[in-house]
């Protein structure tokens, strides 16, 4: 797949041919819903808890006789049914964290990859320099590049904390290096700009 390659201002400056093995391969709709199933369970803490009866203070002596008072008999202030009793069957803590093979994992992202290229979702834009933190320069070149009304992922061929920082404060926009970006994060996000040289770091990545 042949698409053009933007100047930060939107300007044409050549063309790219995506490859196919990460852009051009069938979605795998099921494969994305596991991605992204275990992306969101992962994000549990799973430290829920609440005491159950013998963890609750008090208990030992029966609150008051069995039998004459014309009042329910009990046996302890911890039981579930008083107030400040224990908890019947609340949560504990948990680990839900889901593992995906390496082999689902580069699928689900090249699917992803390839919907947002079938949908004409994908922008090829040339390296841009950030020498300073600065959020104008950026929001000007996603208003050159017609996405600046979309939720937006740009994706940089490594960690830039000058690019990071200029582009946290514009909304709609998430921006992460290219090999950190999940199938949950391309999915959550209509556009996808990538910069030039980090098409390199998927394919070393990715391809077959």
């Amino acid at each position: 797949m042949q698409v053009n390659v933007y100047s930060n201002n939107g300007a044409v400056v050549g063309t790219i041919e995506l490859p196919k093995e990460i852009f051009g391969v069938e979605p795998n709709e099921h494969v994305m819903y596991l991605a992204v199933k275990a992306y969101l369970t992962n994000q549990r803490q799973g430290n829920a808890k609440t005491k159950v009866r013998d963890e609750v203070s008090g208990g030992g002596k029966k609150p008051w006789k069995q039998k004459g008072r014309g009042t329910a008999r009990s046996g302890s202030n911890r039981s579930p049914v008083w107030v400040g009793g224990g908890t019947v069957h609340g949560p504990k803590p948990h680990d839900f964290n889901i593992d995906l093979n390496k082999k689902v994992k580069r699928l689900a992202k090249k699917s992803a990859l390839s919907l947002r290229a079938t949908e004409g979702n994908i922008v090829i834009v040339d390296d841009v320099q950030f020498g300073e933190v600065k959020t104008k320069p950026v929001a000007q070149m996603l208003k050159a590049l017609n996405v600046d009304t979309s939720k937006t992922l740009l994706l940089l061929p490594t960690y830039d904390q000058n690019a990071y920082l200029s582009a946290r404060n514009i909304e709609h926009l998430q921006t992460l290096p290219a090999l950190d970006a999940s199938t949950y994060d391309i999915l959550r996000n209509k556009k996808v700009v990538i910069f030039k040289s980090a098409i390199d770091k998927l394919v070393a990545t990715l391809g077959s």
